[in-house]
Formats: C-alpha cells, sequence, structure tokens
C-alpha cells in the first residue's frame, strides 16, 4: 500500500490567500482558479454564503470576481452544490503529476491524504475574517481510498459528467488524464466511507510550531522511507516539504499506516 501526501487549494500563486479555518474547525479548502465552465466561485456554497462571499469577505482586494470559474477537484463535499443523482466524490490528476503517480504503480488501495495552506478565522462585527497573527499552516483536510481508477473518458458515468477533469478531452486522447473515485468502505475501519473531509485538529497540522508553513513536524519513522519529489528533506529539527510539485509518494509501511489512521479518525 501507498500513502500519497497531495497537496490542494489555494496557494501563493493560484488564489494568493490561505483557505479559511473557519470558526467551527471547517477546514474549507478553496479551489484554485481555472477556465473550466461547470462552476464559479459564486455556484458553490457552505452554509448558504457562496465561496466568492467567503474569498471577498477574508480579502477584499481579491482578483477573483463573482464570475471567476474554478477547479472544484479533488471534490468531497456533497452539499456545496446541486449534483446528478448517484454522485460521488472524485478525484481527477493529469499530465506530469498522474505520470508521477502511474510510475509509482498508485493503484487500488492507496490512500491519498490531502492536505493546503490554512489559515484560522474569526467573525468580527459580522464578517468573516483571518485572526491577526495566526500561522499560516499546511493541514490535511480530507482523505480519499482508491477504489476504482478512470482512464477513458468513454468508462465515465452520467453522475460524473461535470467534473472538471471530464472536459479535459486532449489529454483523455494522449491518455494523460484519469479519475480516482473511492472505496466503499476504509480498508482498515468499515464503518468509513472510503473519502471524506477533515475538521481542524492539532494532529491534523503539518506545519511544525513557529515555522513557516512548509516545515514539517513529522514523526521519525518518515526518516526511513523515500518521499517523491523531496530530495534530502531532514533538516535540524523538522522536514522540509518540496515547493514544487503536488503529489508526495511513499511506501506505506506499518508506522506510516497506522499515523494516516489517527489522522483520518
Amino acid at each position: 500500500m501507498k500513502l500519497i501526501l497531495s497537496r490542494k487549494g489555494f496557494d501563493s500563486g493560484n488564489g494568493g490567500q490561505p483557505s479559511p479555518i473557519l470558526p467551527d474547525g471547517t477546514l474549507l479548502s478553496m479551489p484554485i482558479p481555472s477556465n473550466d465552465l461547470d462552476n464559479t466561485y459564486s455556484n458553490i456554497a457552505w452554509n448558504d454564503m457562496s465561496y466568492y462571499e467567503i474569498i471577498r469577505s477574508l480579502n477584499p482586494r481579491s482578483k477573483i470576481n463573482n464570475e471567476s470559474h474554478c477547479h472544484l477537484d479533488p471534490d468531497l463535499r456533497d452539499n456545496v452544490r446541486n449534483r446528478e443523482k448517484g454522485w460521488r466524490p472524485a478525484f481527477g490528476q493529469m499530465s506530469s503529476a498522474l505520470t508521477l503517480l502511474r510510475n509509482n504503480n498508485v493503484s487500488i488501495g492507496d490512500i491519498f491524504l490531502f492536505f493546503g495552506w490554512f489559515k484560522a478565522t474569526e467573525i468580527v462585527n459580522g464578517r468573516l475574517v483571518y485572526k491577526k497573527h495566526a500561522p499560516d499552516l499546511h493541514i490535511i483536510y480530507g482523505y480519499l481510498q482508491v477504489g476504482e481508477i478512470i482512464d477513458k473518458k468513454s468508462d465515465v458515468p452520467q453522475w460524473l459528467l461535470t467534473h472538471p477533469h471530464v472536459s479535459y478531452d486532449d489529454s483523455w486522447r494522449k491518455g494523460k488524464n484519469a479519475i480516482f473515485l473511492p472505496s466503499d468502505h476504509l480498508s482498515f475501519n468499515n464503518s468509513l466511507y472510503g473519502s471524506g473531509v477533515l475538521d481542524y485538529r492539532l494532529d491534523r497540522v503539518l506545519t511544525k510550531s513557529g515555522y513557516t508553513r512548509g516545515c514539517w513536524d513529522l514523526p521519525s519513522f518518515f526518516r526511513n522511507v523515500y518521499i517523491t519529489c523531496n530530495p534530502n528533506p531532514w533538516k535540524d529539527g523538522y522536514f522540509k516539504s518540496a515547493r514544487i510539485g503536488q503529489e508526495f509518494i511513499m511506501e506505506a509501511t506499518p508506522d506510516i499506516l497506522n499515523w494516516a489512521k489517527q489522522i483520518i479518525i
């Protein structure tokens, strides 16, 4: 089994601001801007507040407007927009990032842990704002254990047609597109579905306290495994994560798998 730490959501180059840790502990990952036709920040919402309204409340100077389109992927939350009957969570990958997954034999049963850039928020005078002096953090906010991989557009079911990767015809033709669907339940816990979102919890924070967000406080047993895209990552007291790359793949040793279980459960 393999574990993939998968970086998703707003970053300094795409969106330009952290996703919010909402006051109730919700980790609301903001999808990156794109030219995808099916989703705008105005037509996806959380608790009756559109993502556009959330972004503008946190950053009135944001370049995102009410007609800006976004790349809703991984698509893990069922209640952010209207859904086709039979909808399931899904995660798409393509081009060089997909090649990396294939070259490392990522397959059925492997686990993605999705992380991103987050910052705490609060309500001040009726408006959602970032907390002053709150740190910028990398936090694990979701997971997906692979139950099925779709690598041909002809195999895409009706309920999945609004996923952003479906429309990338050129990539499908070149064999450089795929959509990962979750298992019916987690292999290590039959009571949990094969994908989901996670709320804020201290053990889900990757960033080491007092350091910049790319400096992680990983347990010492991670030193014994190779993590793709991260040459010579161990520094004095922390793991320095790669600045470039989306999918960081490693073997799920017993210690690492137990760590992932605790993150999810």
